[in-house]
Parts: C-alpha cells; sequence; structure tokens
C-alpha cells in the first residue's frame, strides 16, 4: 500500500472514530454511568475499600470460582527418608531418588542392599 493510501486510510478512520466518539459524548446513559463511577470510587477511598472488598461483601463465592480454577491442587509432600551407610556410618536424608551420594552407593552396593539400608 502506497503511503498517500495508506493516509487517506487512516484519515477516514479517524473522521469515523470522530463521530462515534461525538455520538458517546451526548449520550445520557454514558454520563450517568461515568456520574455513578465517580461516585462510587469517591465513596470507597471515604471508607477506605476497594473493588474487590465490595464484591466480597456482595456476594462472598463470586471469588471462590475463579480461585478454584486458577489454584492447582497442592501434591502431596515425599517423606523424609534416612538411609545409613553400614559400613561408614554416613547418613543420607532424602525426600526422592535424585540424591548424589544415594546414587553412587546404589551404584557400588546394588539398589537392593542400599534400600535394605533405610532406616
Amino acid at each position: 500500500m502506497s503511503k498517500i493510501a495508506e493516509f487517506k486510510a487512516l484519515e477516514a478512520q479517524i473522521a469515523e472514530h470522530q463521530k462515534r466518539l461525538e455520538a458517546l459524548q451526548g449520550d445520557e446513559g454514558l454520563k450517568q454511568e461515568i456520574e455513578f463511577e465517580s461516585k462510587l470510587r469517591k465513596l470507597l477511598g471515604e471508607y477506605n475499600y476497594s473493588l474487590r472488598d465490595v464484591i466480597s461483601l456482595l456476594d462472598p463465592s463470586a471469588g471462590k470460582g475463579r480461585q478454584a480454577v486458577a489454584e492447582k491442587p497442592a501434591r502431596r509432600e515425599r517423606s523424609l527418608k534416612r538411609y545409613k551407610n553400614p559400613n561408614t556410618g554416613e547418613v543420607v536424608e532424602t525426600r526422592g531418588g535424585n540424591h548424589k551420594v544415594l546414587k553412587a552407593w546404589k551404584q557400588e552396593h546394588g539398589a537392593e542392599a542400599v534400600e535394605g539400608w533405610l532406616q
């Protein structure tokens, strides 16, 4: 598209938006909504309340539906396992099987033997 065509298209859009803006400025419904919003915000400031506070007062269950969807169910925490090497007396505490020392023990002594060291 040439620059002059782009310029003319933007001018046409501006003119259309200007007409819509003028129509909205004369709309009584919009004036009432603006007046209501300004009075509501002034009242909220006067009582030091937020919109969320008002919503929770008027409808306590309104926020729960969105939170339930947003929050994932908590995973169960893994239990702490203690392994004690009977040869060295060294103790390893871990919640998973990805422990460096534990892996070395399993490599050296075998997984079944190391599982037997579980306290």
